[in-house]
């Protein structure tokens, strides 16, 4: 039987393991990103385990004597990031304690564990722990020093290359032109405040976005990575950009604390690292802040314009921006059901009564209105004045909120049949914010409904860069059902079905899919499923009702046509749906009458419908459906 060799040491805390040889931090098996100095100096503090390490000693083993650095803002960034790794706090340390002037103390019992050993006798793992007895100084700065060493070696191969690593300049050494901002991790320790990191982190997002010089990938796209365990070379391959940002988010009371910081995502190199804490009132100036910095690390250049934005960033009541805060949660969670967008609704309503002043909370609130209005759980008339109000209170206060401008074009498409005003708004929209994707999804939805195929795709090209998951497919679904390319629809759609099985509007959009190509049989299973996750969306009920028509299951069209008769009585049911029931059962006549009233009332439904619904199609050639896009000036 040969000896053992010798065991790689490997040292244990709570669930954590930090294995000296291969320079890993884990947790429960798990690999940390933890790397280069922050890594150094947690072997450092471990290996002193409840004693004292001196500044002057951290100094002398990081940094050689010839080596310039700004010690204390890099020491400071190195313990800032090893804090946010385990979920520390500086006010309330569980792991590493602050001695002020003095240096950092590791206060958590360690132990040492034998790294696994194979006899090749019977090929059995071993593995056995001792506690570490507290070290002298010399012996802890003998270890220190060894492990250091062995670190280094271990996950560079070369002491010269982590020496020029930690004394280069912390910005990236030329211009990034693309970045994710992972979702930021929630250390209250309390799991209720979810909303609040991610809130945090889709306005972090949102202020990047308005930077011409940087693709920044939209917050649908970053939150499929929340809690992953992948690494960010491979996030950063998958999403196709040169740069990440992570970092968490904690709040105590009306504090709240953001640490952040920037890796050059192929390589998961470490380019800066910052904490910033300010009152939750400030918390506008703070977010501002986060972004600036990140902006000046990747060299993107600011316009005069961008600039006096980010400097414009007031003050807010604090529980107004949390009342925004979980408005937005739901707003950006579910925006096609009905119970999530009435709760940001209300929460968006509560955060203008406690601050009226809020620009964002009124762009809020008008997204509300204007998706219970495109999801008929409001009448167009119940929603297009408070959310015609809500902009123009939002604009008033703040005209560079790109959101607000994407949805005023919105309205002026849907409702207001005003078709220069909405291209206008979605182009000054996409010029506040170039990165916000869903003023390019709708630009490219509205150039399909113009029949501007070639623009169209250019834009469904641009917005999946931007958004690389559900949203940006479900846009192009949308420009094909306008563009009358159903075939091109069900591939779309078949992808939307694959990665959202449980969004509704894509089975929805399948099936329009299937019906455009002459399959009903198919068209109506997908009905079926979309009615299903939806809970009885009308136009998914109406496109079922047609479908039956045409193959000739009358009797079932009929009913459904009777149900909402009944259900108009109470509430309200989209005249257009009912126009296409009557088309499938070719009662043309009636078909118009509701046609005229989905019109009148300015519907959201017959300005999205009328040039490509194909339940409609055995009525444009009878002169009043002509006379009807005359009447509504309907660009041909």
């Amino acid at each position: 039987m040969l000896a053992p060799t010798p065991a790689a040491r490997v040292l244990r805390f709570d669930a954590y393991e930090l294995d000296l040889r291969a320079g890993e931090l884990r947790k429960r098996g798990v690999k940390l990103r933890l790397q280069g100095q922050p890594l150094q100096l947690l072997a450092i503090l471990l290996q002193s385990a409840g004693n004292l390490v001196t500044r002057e000693e951290l100094s002398s083993q990081l940094w050689p004597a010839d080596t310039f650095v700004d010690f204390d803002h890099s020491l400071h960034n190195a313990v800032g990031r090893i804090r946010e790794v385990l979920g520390d706090s500086a006010e309330i340390p569980r792991y590493i304690e602050t001695l002020p002037r003095r240096g950092y103390r590791f206060i958590a019992p360690v132990e040492e564990v034998q790294a696994p050993r194979i006899s090749e006798a019977n090929g059995n793992e071993t593995r056995e722990a001792v506690a570490v007895p507290p070290p002298t100084a010399r012996q802890s700065k003998t270890r220190a020093a060894l492990a250091v060493v062995l670190l280094i070696l271990a996950a560079t191969g070369s002491a010269f290359w982590l020496v020029r690593a930690v004394s280069r300049p912390t910005n990236a050494a030329s211009p990034l032109r693309s970045i994710a901002v992972l979702p930021l991790d929630n250390l209250s320790g309390d799991p209720s405040q979810e909303y609040f990191a991610d809130g945090m982190t889709e306005q972090l997002i949102t202020d990047l976005a308005k930077v011409n010089a940087l693709r920044v990938i939209s917050r649908t796209s970053v939150m499929r990575y929340k809690g992953t365990k992948k690494g960010l070379p491979e996030i950063a391959k998958e999403l196709n950009v040169e740069a990440v940002v992570e970092g968490s988010v904690m709040r105590s009371g009306q504090r709240v604390r953001i640490t952040a910081q920037l890796l050059q995502a192929p390589t998961d190199q470490h380019l800066w690292a910052e904490s910033y804490e300010r009152d939750l009132g400030d918390v506008l100036r703070l977010q501002s802040e986060v972004a600036q910095a990140i902006v000046k690390q990747v060299r993107a250049q600011l316009t005069p314009q961008q600039q006096a934005r980010f400097r414009s960033a007031g003050s807010v009541n604090p529980d107004a921006y949390e009342a925004y805060l979980r408005g937005r949660y739901y707003l950006s969670n579910q925006f096609t059901m009905a119970q999530p967008l009435n709760m940001a609704k209300s929460y968006f309503e509560e955060s203008i009564r406690k601050d009226p002043g809020f620009a964002l909370a009124y762009s809020g609130l008008a997204d509300s209105y204007v998706y219970l209005a495109i999801f008929r759980q409001l009448s167009p008339e119940g929603a297009y004045r408070p959310a015609k109000e809500a902009l123009r209170k939002a604009l008033e206060l703040d005209d560079s909120i790109g959101e607000a401008h994407d949805t005023l074009g919105l309205l002026s498409w849907r409702s207001e049949l005003n078709w220069d005003a909405a291209e206008r708004e979605f182009n000054r929209a996409i010029a506040l914010a170039p990165s916000y994707s869903c003023a390019h999804e709708d630009r490219a939805v509205y150039l399909s409904f113009l029949g501007r195929r070639a623009q169209a795709l250019a834009e469904i090209a641009k917005s999946s860069e931007l958004d690389p998951g559900p949203s940006s497919g479900m846009a192009e679904s949308a420009a094909y059902y306008q563009l009358r390319d159903y075939q091109s629809l069900v591939e779309a759609s078949r992808r939307g079905v694959v990665s959202s099985p449980n969004e509704w509007t894509e089975h929805y959009n399948l099936g329009v899919g299937y019906e455009g190509t002459g399959k009903p049989l198919e068209a109506i299973s997908e009905y079926q499923k979309a009615i299903e996750i939806s809970n009885g969306d009308q136009d998914a009920t109406a496109s079922l009702a047609h479908a039956f028509a045409v193959i000739g299951r009358r009797a079932e069209a009929q009913k459904i046509l009777h149900d909402f008769d009944r259900k108009s009585k109470s509430g309200y049911v989209s005249p257009y749906m009912i126009a296409t029931i009557y088309a499938g059962l070719g009662d043309k006549d009636r078909a118009f009458e509701f046609l005229e009233k989905a019109y009148q009332e300015r519907s959201l439904d017959i300005s999205w419908h009328l040039k490509a619904d194909v339940r409609i199609d055995n009525l444009r050639s009878d002169p009043r459906f002509q006379a009807l896009l005359r009447q509504m000036g309907f660009p041909q």
